[in-house]
């Protein structure tokens, strides 16, 4: 089957290992998807300030449950 190239299925790639690992990345990256998503801002502000309730691991456990089907993370 032939497919329309704007149906690809494409889904960020963050190396925690990187500057996308960066704490304040994954929070911004949560507003920008929570945003394309059609979440509203509150929404959205809720899942920031619960990844920040806690240490980096839970963050990205956090960000990963929330956005894990947009988002391939590597350690």
């Amino acid at each position: 089957m032939i497919k329309d190239r704007r149906e690809m299925n494409r889904k960020i790639v963050i190396d925690l290992q990187g500057p996308q690992g960066n704490a304040f990345y994954l929070l911004g990256l949560a507003g920008d998807i929570g945003k394309k998503l059609g979440l509203k801002r509150r929404e959205i502000k809720n899942i920031q300030d619960n990844m920040m309730l806690s240490d980096y691991t839970m963050l990205v456990e956090i960000f990963d449950k929330h956005f894990g089907d947009y988002v391939d993370i590597y350690k």
